[in-house]
């Protein structure tokens, strides 16, 4: 019988399915408050390339509400207060986050894993936060229309875990509100993006670099010994970029960036050129009786601000000072999970419309524009009149609806 897949069962008052910045931050926000919760993450950790790492003000706010935002900024990150982009050859300056009514008035660059292998490693000095990490969860438990847990696979076989509530948070691609067959509203997106990493000299400078030309944008993120490096194309562009040839690929990108020089023959093949499929969208209905959906899985972002990973710690915020009480009661009802998705809505709603008015508006224009003759109306604005940056940077700082730790902390047992 030793061939049988093994099976093991336990339980907990909330079960969050994606180890993601909302995951992650809800699940050690509620064990804080003394809920026993697991968090389901289905790689085995979290060094994933590529993804959001723009820490905002408003997430270093929070960071510094649950006394962590020391310790947080002794991790390696760069700062940015003041965002500005290269137009043509003409600097753009865009937002000043240097007058934020925040303790941290700038963002913070830093790679994703490092700032959820800080969250985790501070939540496992709860009991109470449990994080299994190669768990995959492929199935959601119901009875009598609720949901009452879910089931993942992992190496050592099926976890069945039984629980209060389920929370998805895993991602764009949510494999739970698919499960859920919760509604999707897609809104669109005129482009994607291709992430790569070239090698960073100290010459280069310490400043994350943007840059538009007519038909491309071009970032470079400083990551310390290597630039991350995103160039933003039409939306299906890819294989005629392929068409054209890995060499063509290459001078364009010199020619956007001519102090990378020789460096560009880094990207050896396509294969060292990732693509990120860029989609905008909701779910008409974040939850059902047993189940919510937040952060991505709720509302997929355009990278445009780069506010993804911050309005999902702000979900996981919103959503912690709302249920977990209820949790604690062990009587969670489905107008507690509407007074989420009610919380968060809003902001929702305003963002992804900010994103589709500067994607139909300036970032449509270049991508299929001949030449720049001028800058963008908008953005000839926040150049002359420094005083209009700060509206920019608090939109993109604090969001339109920035939540704040309310939850005391129970002492450990």
């Amino acid at each position: 019988m030793s061939g049988e897949a093994k099976q093991e069962t336990i339980s907990a008052q909330c079960a969050i399915a994606g180890g993601g910045p909302a995951g992650v931050m809800l699940g050690f926000l509620l064990a804080r408050a003394g809920v026993k919760v697991v968090v389901l993450e289905k790689h085995e950790d979290f060094f994933r390339d590529f993804r959001g790492d723009t820490i905002h003000p408003s997430t270093l706010e929070v960071m510094d509400e649950l006394g962590l935002l020391d310790a947080f900024l002794n991790l390696p990150h760069e700062k940015m207060e003041h965002l500005s982009a290269e137009i043509g050859d003409r600097t753009v300056k865009i937002a000043d986050f240097s007058h934020l009514p925040t303790v941290a008035k700038y963002i913070a660059f830093m790679p994703q894993w490092d700032f959820l292998d800080f969250l985790a490693a501070e939540g496992k000095k709860n009991p109470k936060f449990d994080l299994r990490l190669g768990a995959d969860v492929d199935e959601l438990l119901t009875e009598g229309g609720k949901i009452v847990g879910l089931k993942a696979a992992t190496h050592d076989g099926d976890l069945e875990v039984r629980t209060d509530l389920v929370v998805g948070t895993d991602g764009r691609h949510s494999t739970v509100r698919s499960l859920a067959r919760l509604e999707v509203e897609d809104i669109g997106a005129p482009m994607d993006v291709l992430w790569m990493r070239l090698s960073r000299k100290p010459e280069d400078g310490d400043d994350t670099f943007g840059r538009i030309e007519p038909g491309r944008f071009f970032i470079m993120i400083n990551r310390g010994d290597y630039w991350q490096c995103a160039y933003v194309i039409p939306k299906g562009g890819l294989n005629q970029l392929r068409r054209n040839g890995l060499e063509s690929f290459r001078l364009a990108i010199m020619a956007l960036k001519p102090s990378l020089g020789a460096r560009v023959r880094e990207l050896e093949s396509w294969d060292d050129v990732k693509l990120l499929s860029v989609k905008v969208d909701r779910l008409k209905q974040w939850y059902r009786p047993g189940l919510l959906c937040i952060g991505d899985a709720a509302h997929a972002m355009s990278p445009i601000g780069g506010v993804g990973v911050n309005l999902a710690v702000q979900d996981a915020v919103a959503a912690a000072n709302i249920l977990a009480l209820p949790l604690l009661e062990r009587n969670v009802t489905e107008a507690n999970l509407a007074q989420v998705q009610k919380r968060r809505i809003l902001p929702v709603k305003l963002t992804q419309r900010m994103q589709v008015f500067l994607q139909d508006r300036v970032i449509s224009n270049v991508l299929s524009a001949s030449e720049i003759t001028e800058i963008p109306f908008p953005l000839r604005m926040l150049n002359n009149f420094p005083l209009l940056r700060r509206i920019p940077a608090r939109i993109v700082g604090l969001g339109f609806r920035p939540e704040h730790v309310a939850l005391p902390e129970v002492p450990r047992a």
